[in-house]
């Protein structure tokens, strides 16, 4: 990846969406059609269950302390009553979806996010994964994944969610320094990411991955080395190194931060340019945007064969075309829309209680969406892009006068049939992807909906 110089860092430093989604959330309807949406979900169900089969997410929102950093729906409590009713109601929404299916699923992803699944007890987490699975068929090839907190995860919960088909697992890091992690109340030491780490080795996990965040307050080039060493002398066989998404006008823990205490972009970059350099040197491969993975994972497998998808679980191994997403702000997407529930749990439970879907805001794609949602995939997986004739005369409008600045400014290369990324445009994939958003492209307000693109 080439060096950035001051202007390019500057110029491009922007607010840009992660682009797990187009059209992006803010630009998706307040008010959604329930049957519309059920009509949606059927027919790309038959579509896809009989082939590759579907995606699972569940949000499991609980966490029993804030980590200020973090920008995800959760609800903060020690009460672990909580857990039953969630489950509970979970489960009913996952049988008002039963009713739209027409045939038995076929699970080929299964994800639990939060908040912190590991909130959860083993027994509970046994309760909520088995009651679907018994109505349920699992494919032979699959992929069920989770996220764990080295805190609270113990030997019980992966050898439960092991003997239930799990077979990836995700453990936040974040960073190893106990002056960042107070900043972030994130206390978390090193023996605990080590002993889950080693857990998972033993149980049989084929692949295990390490959250870091760059850009958190208080970080240095010092400590970032640090935590990065740290984590590669776990050798996962995948490193998500995501960048901070500051946005304090939706995330309230952050509002807690001194400003002053954040890198600058510059320096931010430079955390990021050393964490690559750390993981290529260690023999990670660049995925893109934010993940690195071992040779003899798959996720490079699957980069390499040029299969590689991104949804809003970020960069996937499987390709379902369809993700039901279960729980209070999941996101559903059934290609031909999105659809998300309702973001507050009594607002969830009060409409599944009630026997009806708990969707308050989505989606419906354009023939013009599904076009533009492809080229950035594309970029976003691969790297490059092919234009469809039928596409030019907009593309011309829109996309073309940005890829001719982007081209000047060695991001990419490109000509009417398509376009590559060169090294530099590695740095800004999202400033690339930004070419076909149509809909940030023509709005000329679009101001602090994003975090910065660096």
């Amino acid at each position: 990846m080439s060096p950035i110089d001051t202007h390019l860092l500057n110029k491009y430093n922007v607010p840009i969406p992660r682009y797990t989604s187009y059209p992006t959330v803010p630009y998706w309807d307040n008010q959604i059609d329930a049957n519309q949406w059920k009509s949606a979900f059927s027919l790309r169900f038959e579509e896809c269950n009989e082939n590759q089969g579907i995606s699972l997410y569940i949000h499991l929102p609980f966490c029993e302390s804030m980590c200020t950093f973090c920008g995800c729906n959760k609800r903060i409590t020690t009460n672990h009553k909580v857990e039953d009713e969630y489950i509970d109601v979970v489960l009913k929404e996952w049988q008002l979806y039963r009713q739209q299916m027409t045939s038995t699923p076929l699970i080929r992803e299964f994800h639990l996010g939060g908040g912190t699944p590991t909130f959860f007890s083993p027994e509970n987490l046994h309760r909520l994964i088995q009651s679907i699975l018994s109505d349920s068929q699992v494919a032979k090839e699959h992929e069920f994944s989770f996220e764990g907190h080295p805190n609270n995860t113990t030997y019980a919960h992966l050898k439960t969610l092991f003997d239930l088909g799990f077979n990836r697992v995700s453990f936040g890091m974040q960073d190893s320094n106990p002056e960042v992690q107070q900043v972030i109340n994130r206390i978390q030491p090193q023996e605990n990411v080590q002993q889950v780490v080693q857990w998972a080795r033993e149980i049989g996990y084929e692949s295990v991955n390490i959250d870091l965040v760059y850009g958190l307050p208080l970080q240095t080039i010092d400590r970032i080395e640090k935590t990065i060493q740290d984590a590669i002398s776990l050798r996962p066989d995948r490193i998500a190194f995501y960048s901070y998404a500051h946005v304090p006008w939706t995330s309230r823990g952050q509002r807690l931060f001194d400003e002053n205490d954040l890198p600058t972009a510059s320096e931010k970059l430079t955390l990021y340019q050393l964490g690559r350099s750390l993981f290529l040197a260690q023999g990670y491969q660049d995925i893109g945007m934010d993940h690195f993975a071992l040779p003899d994972d798959l996720m490079y497998k699957i980069k390499e064969q040029g299969t590689l998808h991104r949804n809003f679980m970020g960069y996937t191994v499987q390709q379902t075309g369809m993700v039901l997403g279960l729980g209070v702000s999941s996101i559903s997407d059934v290609f031909y829309g999105f659809a998300q529930n309702k973001k507050t749990i009594h607002d969830y439970y009060e409409e599944i209680k009630q026997g009806k879907l708990a969707i308050f805001k989505g989606y419906f794609l354009t023939e013009t969406d599904q076009a533009m949602r492809q080229y950035i995939l594309d970029v976003a997986c691969n790297g490059k892009t092919q234009f469809r004739p039928e596409d030019l005369p907009m593309l011309e409008t829109y996309t073309f006068p940005y890829l001719a600045e982007l081209e000047e400014d060695g991001l990419i290369q490109w000509d009417f049939q398509g376009l590559t990324l060169t090294s530099m445009g590695a740095n800004f994939v999202r400033n690339v992807c930004k070419a076909f958003d149509l809909k940030l492209l023509s709005d000329e307000h679009a101001t602090l909906k994003f975090s910065q693109a660096v």
